[in-house]
């Protein structure tokens, strides 16, 4: 081995001391150790000497370790060449180079460090192994790109969080006689559940057997079959055809969510599939009355607005995909929301709304227009998903009993603030049913409920939405105002038969 902090000591031939006279070939040896002759940058070897002075002269050292005062030839047509050796001493043995790191590794610590930089919460251990860059085998050839990443020096949250949660979001296709569309679904299960809408799936109630084709992040395509659908509350439950290896979405708390939080949408707006927008939760413990011709016919007149028709055609909608409409329809659905600002369109309809962690806190519904409940209409800022933790219990009963429950007060409400001699807003009771849940904990005509489970109630919709959204034969707690003293009472909700 070459010494490379100082002055390399002479070299010792076997049956040398240490104090014995070097001879010209051992100096040699140690002033220049043998290297492989190398041949000139440029031109052709020098011609060989010609006098013996001159030969020995040039002859090169033995090798090391050959014995002194040996005659020693090198190999036959072996020439010096004129090239000048480097001077000092010459490494034996070339240090092997570091490994460089590959670029998914780069990228999985700027997705841990977008985490710590973007909130207190950050991205969470999950991101650790997150990875934007697959290896090209694991896709098909002809499938689309999930997360396309040019530059990685720069990868941000929202980068991580569609990483994450872009493969847990389908493209959904439905034709049915006449009628077609596109809209999105959001994987519960690795072998292919999958929750959606309800008006994705029948066209808005225009058919109940559409045939429906399921697109994957990584462009895998499935024939798909309906498990069962929730009209009331708009969501569905599809089971892909010998389906496996997908990726569920990670649920999230949405009764946990802030106005302000960050909130990013996936899904296939107008067909294009993959699609990512941002936003915030722009309000929470909203409620929408949506024209649905899926909706249930119960004969009920809980939750009727009995002073609607003067407050104009509602500016909420469904969020068609490409193809037409549903059937037109004067019946209606009321529905808990989350509003967000992050860009839906039509085709949004059954993606997925999550927060920073890349959790979900919603299914994508519906979105306001402008100029009135037209489908042709985009977003304007104001959009609107149901809350997961309503979801989630609506399917897990469709995937366990292929339909899901909703709770029933026994009341007809109408907004307190359209009843004459009102003072402040709620839902007013108008008629208590003989029997029904209300009538039972003593709720009276001309109570003006204020709160339901802890969610402030502001009119009629407000309060039907909330009892829909729980589960029948579930408990619950109304606070209401009666002669201006507020109180509270514990009912047990029955069941809405459609």
């Amino acid at each position: 081995m070459s010494d490379t902090s100082g002055t390399r000591p002479e070299d010792q031939h076997p049956g040398e001391s240490a104090d014995a006279p070097a001879t010209a070939s051992s100096a040699g040896a140690a002033s220049t150790p043998p290297v492989p002759p190398t041949p000139p940058s440029t031109g052709a070897w020098p011609a060989p000497p010609t006098t013996p002075a001159a030969v020995a002269a040039e002859r090169p050292a033995p090798p090391h370790g050959y014995p002194a005062g040996a005659s020693y030839a090198p190999p036959p047509g072996y020439t010096q060449p004129t090239t000048p050796l480097p001077s000092g001493p010459v490494a034996t043995e070339r240090e092997p180079e570091p490994r460089r790191g590959s670029g998914a590794g780069r990228v999985a610590g700027l997705i841990v460090a977008a985490a710590l930089v973007g909130g207190a919460a950050g991205l969470g251990g999950a991101y650790a192994g997150v990875s934007l860059f697959a290896p090209e085998s694991v896709s098909p050839a002809a499938g689309p790109s999930t997360v396309t990443v040019n530059d990685d020096g720069s990868v941000n949250q929202t980068t991580a969080i569609a990483a994450k949660v872009v493969p847990s979001v389908v493209t959904i296709s439905a034709s049915g006689g006449s009628g077609s569309g596109t809209g999105s679904g959001v994987v519960l299960t690795s072998d292919g559940y999958v929750v959606t809408n309800t008006h994705v799936v029948t066209l808005d109630g225009a058919t109940g057997s559409a045939a429906i084709r399921v697109t994957t992040s990584d462009g895998r395509v499935y024939d798909a079959d309906v498990v069962g659908t929730d009209p009331t509350y708009d969501l569905a439950v599809i089971k892909l055809q010998d389906a496996e290896g997908l990726t569920p979405v990670d649920f999230g708390d949405s009764s946990a969510l802030n106005v302000g939080d960050e909130t990013i949408a996936v899904g296939a707006p107008l067909g294009l599939s993959n699609t990512v927008t941002t936003g915030i939760v722009s309000a929470l413990n909203r409620s929408i009355e949506i024209a649905s011709a899926a909706a249930p016919d119960t004969g009920e007149g809980e939750g009727e607005d009995g002073e609607s028709g003067e407050q104009g055609e509602s500016p909420f909608f469904f969020d068609f995909g490409q193809g037409e409409m549903g059937a037109q329809t004067s019946e209606s659905i009321k529905i808990a929301v989350i509003q967000t600002d992050a860009a839906i369109n039509p085709g949004n309809s059954g993606g997925a709304l999550v927060d920073a962690d890349g959790a979900l806190i919603g299914i994508n519904v519906a979105i306001a227009s402008a100029g009135g409940a037209s489908g042709q209409a985009g977003s304007i800022g104001v959009g609107f998903a149901i809350p997961s933790t309503i979801v989630q219990r609506i399917t897990d009963e469709i995937i366990e009993t292929g339909s899901a429950s909703h709770g029933l007060l026994g009341a007809s409400v109408q907004s307190a603030a359209f009843v004459e001699d009102t003072d402040i807003t709620g839902a007013y009771i108008a008629e208590v049913v003989e029997g029904g849940a209300a009538a039972a904990g003593g709720l009276q005509v001309g109570d003006i409920v204020t709160g339901f489970n802890g969610v402030p109630i502001t009119d009629s919709v407000d309060l039907t939405a909330q009892v829909r959204a729980a589960a029948a034969g579930s408990e619950a707690t109304v606070t209401y105002v009666r002669d201006g003293r507020t109180e509270t009472v514990d009912v047990t909700l029955g069941e809405l038969t459609p």
